[in-house]
């Protein structure tokens, strides 16, 4: 084995003739020995390769290859957080996490202007097109693509969600009006929308905190009293969470690892009020109850309660490859705690960004992923 690399290298400038003759299986066997980066190199150099590439049959090879090889803990591309503005709507701007470095890519898109990036999961983007009433799901590493019809007229509705799992993607929307509240759920392996009725809390006074995927439900917070509240995926069955909050809580945020060892966190403000004196981050245990991970430093605080000028309602948290980030749609920097090296800190600023811009600041989590379906 220790030649494969030398073996493979030289694969790819093989004589033509030699790969023609070669059987189907045998190429096949070839291609699989290869990383991922050289894949993506070789797929415009031939037709019959890019179809084999992006086959059913290939792609579940690969991967399995893949994930048992002793490199597998690492991925062959970096991992990303992504900051979007409304005034460079058609610019990325991605920090590097391997890198702890800032980038700037204007990518080739397969979507016009009208598109606004929504959400991102399991290396897809998720946009909403309000003029046409619809979403459009992509990868664009693989330039694959899906239009959504939205069930909803107008793109009407309190909450987007958007999450995706090793086997399938769901779209949620969350629609109240003064006559029936109603979940509409989109399963990719059906291509259709499901409609439940029946959910009665009011929920999270953030528009920008998306619902959190945990053992196969998608958890929510309410106003005050707080609670948290659970949607199962399957059944549309709303349920009360019964774990106990903790007290003088002045706002509460959801975020899980479902694809690590399966935590789900509570982010919260504590002090009277309504005036934030200090934060914190509680675990969920087995036995349903919240245990105390972490407190954030006081100075911290202070300068995340500055920026926020009180308005809670600005801040949401998501998940980032181990770490828990508290974001604020009014300031364009993350605060972020690491799970591993149990630290807080910033995240540095982007050099980026427009000189006059104070706020829309949305943030995503992006790890790309070459086969990621749509």
């Amino acid at each position: 084995m220790k030649n494969i690399t030398t073996f493979t290298s030289k694969t790819t400038t093989m004589d033509p003739r030699i790969w023609s003759k070669l059987p189907p299986d045998v190429v096949e066997h070839i291609l699989l020995l290869l990383p991922l980066k050289t894949l993506l190199n070789l797929r415009p150099t031939c037709k019959a390769f890019s179809s084999l590439l992006f086959s059913p049959s290939f792609v579940s090879k690969h991967s399995s290859s893949s994930s048992s090889s002793s490199s597998s803990s690492s991925s062959p591309f970096s991992s990303f957080l992504l900051l979007s503005h409304p005034q460079c709507p058609l610019y990325f701007r991605l920090y590097d996490s391997n890198l702890s470095s800032w980038r700037t890519v204007s990518p080739s898109l397969p979507f016009s202007s009208s598109f606004s990036l929504a959400s991102s999961s399991g290396g897809l983007f998720c946009l909403l097109n309000p003029s046409s009433s619809s979403f459009l799901v992509c990868n664009l590493f693989a330039k694959s693509s899906r239009t959504i019809q939205s069930p909803i007229h107008s793109l009407h509705f309190t909450h987007l969600s958007f999450l995706a799992t090793p086997l399938t993607y769901y779209l949620v929307l969350l629609s109240s009006s003064s006559t029936s509240n109603t979940a509409f759920v989109y399963n990719s392996n059906h291509h259709s929308w499901r409609r439940f009725q029946g959910f009665h809390a009011v929920l999270s006074d953030s528009c920008l905190q998306q619902g959190t995927f945990f053992h196969g439900g998608l958890y929510f917070t309410t106003p005050e009293p707080f609670s948290v509240v659970r949607l199962d995926m399957e059944s549309g069955k709303w349920e009360r969470h019964v774990a106990e909050l903790p007290p003088e809580l002045t706002f509460v945020r959801l975020v899980s690892d479902e694809e690590g060892e399966g935590k789900l966190y509570l982010v919260g403000g504590i002090g009277a009020d309504g005036i934030c004196r200090s934060m914190k981050v509680w675990e969920l245990r087995s036995d349903g109850v919240w245990v105390e991970v972490v407190a954030l430093p006081e100075i911290m605080c202070r300068k995340l309660v500055s920026v926020c000028y009180h308005n809670y309602e600005h801040v949401y948290c998501l998940w980032h490859e181990g770490m828990i980030c508290v974001c604020c749609y009014m300031w364009p920097e993350i605060l972020y705690y690491s799970v591993s090296r149990r630290s807080w800190d910033w995240l540095p600023k982007c050099p980026y960004l427009p000189l006059k811009c104070s706020s829309g600041f949305k943030w995503f989590s992006f790890l790309p992923k070459l086969y990621a379906s749509v």
